[in-house]
């Protein structure tokens, strides 16, 4: 008897050990993704709502199935073979990495959860709480901080952006700078039709307005109110900035959820460089076009 209650315990602790890092993960990511795509909103109250239920989500999932877990085995073990299920039902199909690296573990913790027996369980449900939370407030330093002082002038009308060798007038807050994502095709055109004015779109091509190059786009980024430095190596593909850049005032809305700019550099017939606000900068197919994913139109400042 005593030998297998020190199988079921080792059982039950390795369960909770396990769920404990998946549990961080999400703490991690969580909060990390919320100041990075999240956060958008002018109310504060929609920013904790969005918080919670798209980014930290996944953590308070896991805390509290596993929380459940350790006082009550069988349901616990239940409710991970439930999430399992439905993992398959959100992936539609048996993918290796979704079966291997998400369905799989979730059934082995769940028969965990089902044999094992952590004990003191005071102290594993303790560590369940613990854990994530302490890795979430320590990820969440930094962006919660950035975030803040953010700087936000409130002026979306079309900008002269000088510095770093660039000098360009970016687009105004409309068509020609959209608050929700499109393709790049899309954002090619719309700037072909742009405008003088930058507000409407013409029938046919005015050929006034453009997409920024990657370069321009890279020594445009600032950080507030002042240009980042940025320079773009065309051999590494890289971008490089003496501050790092952060989606503000002039060139960024921060109540948009938009976080990614297309540039009219190609990479060849299907990719196009896209850039963060916080000046990386990745190739993506040209058809990608998701809600976060948008752009803004350049012109030269002689054309005033």
């Amino acid at each position: 008897m005593m030998k297998r209650f020190n199988k079921r315990q080792i059982a039950g602790w390795f369960a909770v050990s396990l769920s404990i890092a998946v549990t961080c993960f999400w703490a991690f990511w969580g909060i990390i993704e919320n100041f990075h795509e999240g956060w958008y909103f002018a109310s504060w109250l929609s920013n904790m709502g969005l918080m919670f239920i798209q980014y930290l989500s996944p953590m308070l999932i896991f805390m509290g199935v596993t929380l459940i877990s350790i006082f009550w085995p069988r349901l616990g073990g239940i409710l991970y073979v439930v999430l399992a299920l439905l993992a398959i039902w959100f992936f539609q199909a048996f993918s290796n990495a979704a079966t291997f690296l998400i369905i799989v573990p979730l059934i082995g913790l769940g028969g965990l959860f089902w044999y094992g027996r952590p004990q003191p369980r005071k102290v594993a449900a303790a560590l369940t709480a613990a854990l994530p939370m302490l890795t979430l407030i320590i990820a969440g330093i930094e962006p919660v901080v950035r975030v803040s002082q953010r700087m936000d002038d409130g002026n979306l009308q079309a900008r002269l952006v000088a510095g770093n060798d660039v000098n360009l007038i970016w687009a105004p807050d409309g068509p020609g700078w959209p608050r929700e994502g499109t393709t790049w095709y899309e954002a090619q055109q719309i700037c072909q039709h742009l405008s003088e004015d930058g507000l409407i779109l013409a029938a046919v091509p005015q050929d006034i307005w453009r997409l920024p190059t990657v370069d321009e786009a890279v020594r445009s980024m600032t950080r507030h109110n002042h240009n980042s430095g940025g320079v773009w190596d065309a051999e590494t593909v890289k971008a490089v900035y003496k501050i790092a850049p952060d989606k503000e005032s002039p060139l960024w809305n921060i109540h948009s959820q938009v976080i990614y700019w297309w540039t009219t550099t190609e990479v060849d017939e299907t990719y196009a460089y896209m850039i963060a606000y916080d000046g990386k900068v990745w190739p993506r197919t040209k058809e990608f076009g998701p809600a976060y994913l948008g752009f803004r139109c350049v012109k030269r400042p002689f054309r005033l």
